[in-house]
């Protein structure tokens, strides 16, 4: 009776202090929220976890980084707020319905929340998919994302003007032009992955060039709006997703399945130095291993030729040139190294003379393409190519340096001074 005696008295005496009643009241609210909270994540959530961490799976790291459980816990602390802020006394009737649509806007949001950490958990399980390269969907979920959030928006939107979610949707009818404006990024980024991922125009891995934006490296990322290369240095370079479509760019994917990569590098020959061969020099360059039977044959075929002409002049008759030698040399020297593919195409050309010299340009591929690699074979060969070229009478044309117009310039002065003494 005592104890009843002592809690009437407590009571009277906070009805005397509405204020003091109200404080308690959203005290004991908040208590039960926060152990609400508690139980939610500490119990409930630990729980599920150790649950799935008994379950082996070759995921279980992604699920152990990502908890979509612990997010979806918050919504228990706010559906105990919105439910239990009536139960407050002497609160306005402004205030409770401010306090529950807050708590419901909450709610909205930590869905929407939990379900975008969802899609990531998703995207990082399928990237672990052989096929993930070839097929990124990071650009659709990245879509379904931003479509989630502007219906939660919507929702939140709706729930604080108490206007149902349709209604909104008609009433933003009449502003699909200005939406269109603001999302035109992203129709367009949409469009362009949608064609990206169709035609198989780049995957993840891939070395792409795009010269109109500094772009030469690897694709390392696609998202729906971006797609993100690491360049060679070392440095990033970001590609509006529709400038793949609109722009022309190089893939180099073809070339690495393959396993070959091209050589196309010119010599530039003195064309000052090109003349018919002597039979002294011919017979110096069978001493070379590749050139022995070459010329054999060649002076063979010339010799039947020429005596077809017999009655002609030597200026119309065929004769060896060091040029044509020299051309022959280097498809043989190609045809015999280890580092060409001779399953690919393999050619020795001259192009069109220009002032800089004749150039003979080599047409390969390196039977790798790995980047050292290539430049190693490709390094070696001119190597060579550049210092036997004096072997068949050519010079490498190259244009005049200072210190040959300075030589140039002292001969002329020391033959001047020794006429005129």
């Amino acid at each position: 009776m005592d104890f009843l005696k002592l809690f009437r008295d407590v009571e009277n005496w906070i009805d005397q202090y509405p204020w003091l009643e109200m404080l308690t009241s959203l005290g004991i609210l908040i208590f039960l929220a926060v152990i609400a909270n508690f139980v939610a994540k500490q119990v409930v959530v630990r729980g599920i976890r150790k649950l799935i961490s008994k379950i082996k799976s070759a995921n279980q790291s992604i699920f152990a980084q990502h908890s979509v459980i612990r997010r979806i816990a918050n919504i228990v602390p706010a559906i105990v707020i919105m439910n239990g802020i009536t139960t407050v006394p002497h609160l306005s009737e402004k205030i409770i319905i401010f306090v529950q649509m807050a708590s419901q806007a909450f709610i909205f949001l930590t869905i929407a929340l939990a379900i975008s950490e969802m899609l990531n958990i998703f995207n990082l399980v399928y990237q672990r998919n052989p096929n993930a390269k070839n097929k990124p969907i990071k650009g659709y979920l990245q879509l379904v994302k931003l479509m989630i959030f502007i219906v939660c928006a919507l929702m939140v939107l709706g729930t604080f003007l108490k206007k149902d979610v349709f209604t909104l949707l008609a009433g933003f009818g009449a502003m699909a032009t200005i939406l269109m404006l603001v999302f035109q990024n992203t129709i367009l980024s949409l469009v362009a992955s949608v064609q990206i991922s169709s035609y198989d125009m780049v995957r993840i891995g891939d070395w792409i060039s795009m010269p109109s934006l500094n772009a030469d490296g690897d694709v390392i990322d696609m998202s729906l709006h971006t797609v993100t290369v690491q360049n060679f240095d070392k440095t990033y370079t970001t590609i509006p997703t529709n400038k793949l479509v609109t722009d022309t760019f190089i893939n180099w994917r073809g070339m690495s399945e393959a396993g070959a990569r091209r050589i196309k590098r010119a010599l530039f020959i003195d064309q000052s130095s090109v003349h018919f061969m002597t039979e002294h020099e011919q017979e110096k360059l069978k001493n070379f291993l590749l050139l022995d039977q070459y010329l054999d044959t060649k002076q063979s075929e010339l010799e039947n030729f020429n005596h077809q002409l017999s009655n002609q002049t030597v200026y119309n008759q065929r004769r060896l040139t060091n040029l044509g030698t020299f051309r022959a040399y280097i498809e043989f020297y190609l045809k015999q190294h280890s580092g060409i593919a001779q399953n690919q195409s393999l050619m020795v050309r001259q192009l069109q003379p220009t002032s800089d010299g004749l150039p003979l340009e080599i047409y390969a591929f390196t039977n790798t393409t790995v980047w050292t690699a290539y430049e190693a074979i490709q390094s070696d060969i001119f190597d060579h190519l550049l210092a036997i070229i004096p072997e068949f009478g050519l010079r490498i044309y190259q244009a005049p340096s200072g210190t040959d117009v300075k030589s140039l310039s002292s001969g002329i002065i020391v033959e001047n001074f020794t006429q005129k003494n």
